[in-house]
């Protein structure tokens, strides 16, 4: 299991929302190369997923509450659970666990990862507060 913990100068919606904007994930998930299905997401609904380096899988969300969002992906060998936990002021927790034999490969390339996600979240929420100014 990774972990790690960054406060993001957002109101939990808004942090919400940018996790919750399934369609954009690749966006700002370098490891997605893109999403297919519905722009609204709905725990149990199957999204079509290309990840690096053109495997081809799956993504759902299993839980949407207000202040936890799990999401849980997967391309033959690999499978990932990751949870997003958004506290007061900001505070986000995320977690992530792998499983499968390609995942046993790529365990060091993961280390450290969850802060770097932490980071990419954080630089999407400047990114679509500066969209909503213009």
């Amino acid at each position: 299991m990774e972990q790690a913990t960054l406060t993001i100068p957002a109101d939990r919606d808004a942090i919400r929302a940018v996790l919750l904007d399934v369609l954009a994930l690749p966006e700002w998930n370098e490891a997605f190369v893109s999403l297919s299905g519905p722009a609204v997401p709905a725990v149990g609904t199957t999204y079509k997923l290309q990840v690096r380096p053109g495997l081809s899988g799956r993504l759902e969300y299993a839980v949407i509450e207000p202040d936890r969002i799990e999401i849980h992906w997967q391309v033959p060998g690999f499978r990932e659970t990751g949870v997003w936990t958004i506290g007061d002021s900001g505070l986000v927790t995320h977690t992530f666990t792998q499983a499968g034999p390609l995942a046993a490969v790529l365990k060091p390339a993961y280390r450290g990862i969850a802060p770097v996600r932490l980071d990419r979240l954080a630089a999407r929420m400047l990114l679509t507060r500066e969209v909503g100014r213009a």
